[in-house]
């Protein structure tokens, strides 16, 4: 690699990194014809110590832009180096770091240079390079610049696993301070293109199998958290709103790290805490997996999240009407909503209860967090009720007997800021 393009990877891969929306998983594009690479299931992935996907090659085409969004490392008033790849350098240095097994994809964005068309024409480029010439059939995540051609969005969809563009900040208001340039309009315009055509070329599959596949893995949008001053509530009202509009696989929430002085933004040194980039992702799983409406844990009397305990643990200690439930006849959504009570351990419980009354001991083999979720339940053996108990009691002994170690690093966050 020369020095010239070794300087360029530096500057447009850290450029790169305050994007988080780079999930790998979810598409099964097959290796064909001898080609190069296989997504299989989903491609391998590692985490960085705060749980960020590094194992894509990760980079901006250019970081040179024409906008300046005021929350943006690129933006056009910053003092920073600036450089841009030509298409044949992307290519070339995917496909080295693939045969040196470095990685197993690309993740590609970009700042806008001249004009959305002429950035968007070049990525494209890109990608139909990958496919067709260099017959690479590894996973490929591709950003989408807003304001871009239909014609362009559409033809990139069929050589992407995972498009994606981000919608910045949570509320059009807040957009519109930092960023007045954008708009939400292009972003719904753009989802609103991938969406339709996804449900177009699916309808066409089923009656032609030769059908290509269009955006397998989907599509997502990200958030910046903390830039302006909206409420919990309002960030996942969003969220909300964006995942039932538009199909979306993820949402993602970026806890915004301070790079300027500018006086619409917090200062240097007042970010919010991961803490609370944290508390969003648990909420984001509830809505999704969890049969929760986002009403049920964010609304007028409750707009921000709880620091001390999770969104789960806190519905119930708002709720408490609706325990204790009776582990070995509720349903499987009621069983859901129990603290300390995940995915797989309520499948496992129902699943086990058809062989007899569930004890104490056989919860704990089942690998339900049984400190937690013994306020919430009752089994064969159940020592209480909840009724005697009250909601600060509860959370109070809960906080009290926690032993994990990331509550401690959280509590300890806190008191920095």
């Amino acid at each position: 690699m020369s020095d010239r393009i070794r300087e360029k990877l530096q500057i447009l891969a850290d450029a790169a990194k305050y994007d988080v929306s780079c999930s790998s998983s979810g598409s099964n594009r097959k290796n064909t014809n001898k080609g190069i690479g296989d997504t299989g299931s989903g491609i391998c992935h590692t985490y960085t110590e705060d749980g960020r996907c590094v194992s894509l090659l990760k980079i901006l085409l250019t970081n040179y832009c024409i906008y300046d969004c005021a929350f943006c490392v690129s933006r056009s008033s910053n003092d920073i180096k600036r450089a841009a790849f030509t298409v044949d350098e992307v290519v070339e240095l995917t496909m080295n770091f693939y045969r040196r097994n470095y990685i197993e994809g690309l993740f590609l964005s970009s700042g806008i240079f001249k004009d959305a068309d002429y950035t968007m024409e070049r990525m494209l480029r890109i990608v139909k390079r990958l496919r067709l010439e260099e017959r690479f059939n590894g996973y490929i995540h591709l950003k989408t610049i807003p304001g871009a051609s239909e014609d362009m969005v559409t033809e990139a969809g069929l050589y992407a696993d995972r498009m994606s563009i981000n919608l910045e900040m949570p509320t059009e208001s807040g957009l519109k301070l930092l960023a007045p340039e954008k708009s939400h309009q292009e972003v719904k315009r753009e989802l609103g293109i991938i969406r339709n055509r996804s449900v177009q070329y699916n309808s066409e599959r089923k009656i032609i199998k030769n059908t290509p596949k269009f955006v397998p893995a989907g599509q997502s949008t990200q958030m910046v958290i903390g830039a302006t001053p909206e409420t919990d509530k309002d960030i996942m009202y969003t969220a909300d709103e964006y995942y039932k509009k538009f199909s979306l696989k993820r949402v993602y929430y970026s806890g915004y790290i301070p790079i300027s002085e500018d006086s619409r933004m917090p200062m240097i040194g007042t970010q919010p805490p991961l803490l609370r980039e944290n508390r969003l992702y648990q909420t984001d799983w509830l809505m999704r997996f969890y049969d929760f409406d986002i009403k049920e844990i964010l609304n007028e009397q409750n707009p921000n999240l709880d620091v001390d305990v999770d969104p789960k643990l806190s519905w119930a200690l708002r709720n408490l009407h609706h325990f204790p439930i009776d582990i070995n006849t509720a349903d499987y959504k009621m069983i859901l909503r129990v603290p300390g009570i995940g995915m797989r351990s309520a499948q496992k419980i129902v699943a086990a209860r058809k062989f007899g009354k569930l004890h104490i001991y056989q919860l704990k083999k089942i690998g339900i967090a049984y400190n937690r979720a013994q306020h919430f339940i009752r089994c064969q053996d159940s020592p209480y009720q909840l009724r005697d108990q009250e909601a600060f009691k509860i959370k109070n002994t809960i906080l009290k007997e926690s032993q994990s170690k990331y509550l401690k690093n959280a509590q300890n966050q806190l008191t920095l800021f």
